[in-house]
This record gives C-alpha cells, sequence and structure tokens, in this order.
C-alpha cells in the first residue's frame, strides 16, 4: 500500500517536472522565432565594428567615453525580410539611455526611406527585443519555485499570472474608460488577496483568516495615509517624477501605493495566521491568552525585518538617479528629497500597514480558532 502510494507521488511529481521542462523549452525556441508575431521591423545583428571613439569630459569633471558603432543586420520581417541593413548606433560608457550591439543581438528598427530602388538599406536602432530574455530568467524563476514548493510553488506561479493579467485588465480599463483609479486598485486588492491566498493555502480558516485580516489592514493603511496626506497638505511631497502624467498624479500615487502596499500586508498576514493555526493544531487546548501572547511575540519579530525590507525595495530604484545628481553637484538634501520622498512615503505607509496588520490577524486568527474549538 505504501509502495503504491509512492508511486503514485513519484509519478505525478515526474509528470509535472517532465511537462515543465517541455514547456520551458517550446516556449524558449517560440520566442527566439517569433519574429512574425510583431509589426515593427526587427533584425539580427551579424556584423558590428567600432569606428570611432571620443573622450568627454563635462563642466564638473566627469570623464565619459563616445562610441560610434557600424552594425551590419538582417531583417527577420515584414516586406523586407531576408534583406541586409546597415545601422549606425552611438553609444557611451555610462550606458545610461543606450549600450553597444554585438553579433546576435535582435533590435527593432526603422527603415529610411531609399533614394534609389537598388540602394542598400538603411536605418536606426529604436530599441532591443528583449522577450527572451524575460522567458528565460521567468522559467528560472518558475523552476526553482517548483524545485523548492513542489505544488504549492505550481499553485504560487498561477497565481502570480493571474495577478499579472487583473493587473494588466486593470490599468487597461482605467486608460479606456477613466474610472477612479482608487476604485479600480481596490477591487484589484480584493482579488489579488482571494486569489492568492486560496490558490497557496487553500480553503480553510487560516487562509480566511489571512484574507481578512489582509484586506482591513490593506484598506486601513489607504485610509491613515491619505488623512495624513490631508492634515499635512502634502508637505515634503515631491512628484517631479510623474510630472509627464496626464492624469492626476496624487490619485496615481495613491494608487501604487495602495497595491504596493499589498504584498507586505499579505506576507505579515498569513504568517501570523499560519504560526498561530501550527499552535493550536500541535496543542488543541491551548488557550487564547497564549495564543495571543505567543502571536504578539511572532509579530515583534516580523516587523522589523519586513519593515526594513520594505525600506530597501523602494529605496533601491532610486540609486542611480541620486548617483547622477550627486556627480552633477547637487546638494544633498535637494537630492534625497526629489528622488526619496515618494520612495519614503510609500516605505512609511508599507510600514503602518505591517503595524496595524500583526493586531488585525492576530484576532482575527483568534476568532477562527475559537469558533473551531466551538465547533468541536
Amino acid at each position: 500500500m505504501i509502495r503504491k502510494k509512492w508511486n503514485e507521488i513519484t509519478f505525478k511529481q515526474l509528470a509535472m517536472y517532465t511537462a515543465t521542462i517541455l514547456c520551458c523549452i517550446a516556449s524558449i525556441i517560440f520566442v527566439y522565432h517569433n519574429y512574425s508575431l510583431y509589426k515593427q521591423p526587427i533584425a539580427q545583428v551579424i556584423h558590428s565594428d567600432l569606428q570611432e571613439t571620443t573622450a568627454v569630459t563635462d563642466m564638473y569633471d566627469n570623464e565619459d567615453k563616445l562610441f560610434i558603432q557600424h552594425l551590419t543586420a538582417e531583417i527577420k520581417n515584414g516586406k523586407n525580410k531576408g534583406s541586409i541593413i546597415h545601422l549606425t548606433n552611438e553609444y557611451s560608457s555610462s550606458g545610461a539611455y543606450d549600450q553597444s550591439y554585438e553579433t546576435g543581438n535582435d533590435v527593432f528598427i526603422s527603415i529610411d526611406k531609399q533614394q534609389a530602388e537598388n540602394e542598400a538599406l538603411t536605418g536606426s536602432i529604436s530599441n532591443v527585443k528583449r522577450d527572451k530574455y524575460i522567458v528565460i530568467v521567468a522559467w528560472v524563476f518558475i523552476i526553482i519555485l517548483l524545485l523548492v514548493g513542489k505544488k504549492q510553488g505550481l499553485f504560487a506561479s498561477i497565481s502570480l499570472a493571474v495577478n499579472i493579467i487583473l493587473l494588466s485588465y486593470a490599468l487597461d480599463l482605467y486608460v479606456a474608460t477613466g474610472m477612479n483609479l482608487l476604485w479600480i486598485s481596490g477591487g484589484a486588492v480584493i482579488l489579488f488577496t482571494i486569489i492568492s491566498l486560496l490558490l497557496v493555502n487553500g480553503f480553510n480558516e487560516k487562509t480566511y483568516a489571512a484574507i481578512i485580516a489582509t484586506l482591513l489592514g490593506t484598506f486601513g493603511t489607504l485610509l491613515i495615509t491619505y488623512l495624513a496626506m490631508w492634515v499635512t497638505s502634502e508637505n515634503g511631497l515631491y512628484y517631479e517624477e510623474m510630472q509627464f502624467l496626464t492624469r492626476p498624479y496624487q490619485l496615481i500615487f495613491l494608487a501604487g501605493l495602495f497595491i504596493g502596499s499589498l504584498g507586505a500586508v499579505m506576507d505579515v498576514a498569513i504568517s501570523i495566521s499560519a504560526a498561530m493555526f501550527e499552535l493550536y493544531q500541535k496543542n488543541p487546548q491551548i488557550s487564547a491568552k497564549a495564543l495571543k501572547e505567543s502571536g504578539i511575540d511572532i509579530g515583534k519579530d516580523i516587523m522589523g525585518t519586513m519593515t526594513n525590507i520594505l525600506f530597501f525595495a523602494y529605496v533601491s530604484g532610486s540609486i542611480p538617479m541620486l548617483i547622477l545628481y550627486l556627480k552633477n553637484h547637487s546638494p544633498l538634501g535637494f537630492t534625497l528629497s526629489i528622488n526619496l520622498s515618494l520612495e519614503f512615503a510609500r516605505a512609511l505607509s508599507g510600514g503602518i500597514g505591517i503595524v496595524i496588520t500583526i493586531p488585525l490577524g492576530l484576532y482575527t486568527t483568534i476568532f477562527f480558532i475559537n469558533r473551531k474549538k466551538a465547533k468541536s
């Protein structure tokens, strides 16, 4: 009996891993040959030649090098498929808005109008075709997730894919209809929470407690943040990074903050719920007082690390701009305020969400445990 069950488990795991590997190989082969799906012309570099190098120094003595590169490429789609095109690429050592290209790179191009029928095709590079790199990194992530999490890892990857689709749909809905972005984000947060927790943890009291605590914590975070911004008249917040938006940037900032705090709040809620239900399963006679004390201790341990994680996650994205400002001799205070005001606000908001979710998760989980005790 045990041997039969073991063989069934092994067969299921083998089938899952085989299917994953086949899907991985098929998708990688597909993105390496999907040129016909793109409307914009794509060319593959077959030869590159560095023609000119120039050293430059700006007014602040920042040194850089400029390069001019001649590329020969083969067009892979459209009416000029198979034709050779000559491209010129200018790039710098700093690589802020440009890069060098090598043989085998796929690039999106704009083709210049020909003056004569037999004239060689020329054009310019508009962007890089990166879908194959994204697919490879995604599959590395999925395979590691499956190896570590097995069945739960599979459901986690499914929930991630569903959430990406939902977020894309929510943004398309906002752009197309102009509906209030906070209402759209609120609906998306509810769906993200329910789908993610039910898929990963299943239909049980532990999941229900985590869902309720997550939603209360996330919506509570938004309310507290909005009140704080209203009381302070948003003093100290600089929206320069949103200056090109044609929509209300305060509303977009709040919506991003709303969804951004969800991840940390959800993690805290499920951690407390899972830990307390584990204590209950180990000792069904455990008292509510003991559960409460244990939950508070767990919350204290989570609180510090999660708050730091939020801070580093938000601030790390601003490091390139900080270096750029400081290299151009901008004052430190001005540099930090311009580039980090919104990031600090997001980190503080997420920290508030973590702190209020700890008691919310604690008492919600105790309620479900007491209800389970009453049923038994």
